[in-house]
């Protein structure tokens, strides 16, 4: 029988860290933006061991127009190419106002924008997917040590599931290491897979196309 398995993509983790090897390790790592999610998640498996039940991005929508915009495009390209396959669940951005009141500072007022529930909506769903026999094998993709806690009640509680760990790139967290015992997969390691999993710059049909962003283009 094969293992059910199921990606669970901390998205924030993810971009950010693809923001990171764009700047850290070259500028190509920009055209890796526009991939096709289920694709890169599925060239990790072994057809005749794992059978892929879905992937899951959390994320939540930006407060920008425009960030909103590009992503917006980027899930529907991905939903038109994997159906039902990629599930996007959203947490919220919220503003609040902050005082600057270091010594010598400028004491004036700021808005910060902090991104919630997204570690709360990732656990929930691989605590809900254990309890109701909707996997054998997780993959999460984050970095997050705030994550241990509900893989630590899974491993506990449903000791058949098995549990793997991929860091994004250029993104590491010695307590999720820990748990995995040292196995966590790095991503930036794996670049052939981004490579390979690149949408084409139009996605569509006759009817709808989704195009990828402008500041998205990587140019050689």
């Amino acid at each position: 029988m094969q293992l059910r398995t199921i990606f669970y993509i901390d998205g924030f983790n993810f971009y950010y860290g693809l923001r990171t090897a764009k700047a850290k390790i070259h500028a190509r790592w920009q055209q890796y933006y526009w991939i096709d999610l289920v694709g890169f998640c599925r060239s990790f498996l072994d057809p005749n061991i794992h059978e892929l039940v879905c992937v899951k991005y959390f994320t939540a929508m930006p407060l920008d127009p425009n960030k909103a915009s590009r992503q917006t495009t980027f899930f529907n390209a991905n939903r038109f190419v994997n159906n039902d396959l990629l599930r996007v669940i959203y947490g919220k951005y919220y503003t609040k106002t902050v005082k600057c009141n270091a010594i010598g500072g400028c004491h004036q007022e700021f808005d910060l924008r902090e991104e919630k529930r997204t570690d709360v909506n990732i656990s929930v769903n691989l605590i809900e997917d254990c309890v109701f026999d909707n996997v054998d094998l997780i993959v999460l993709i984050s970095a997050d040590s705030d994550l241990v806690p509900p893989l630590e009640f899974i491993r506990r509680n449903y000791p058949n599931k098995r549990i793997k760990i991929f860091f994004p790139p250029r993104r590491n967290s010695f307590d999720l290491n820990r748990f995995v015992r040292k196995k966590a997969k790095r991503l930036e390691n794996n670049e052939g897979k981004f490579r390979s999993s690149i949408m084409d710059n139009i996605i569509g049909n006759d009817e709808i196309s989704y195009e990828i962003p402008p500041s998205w283009v990587y140019i050689e």
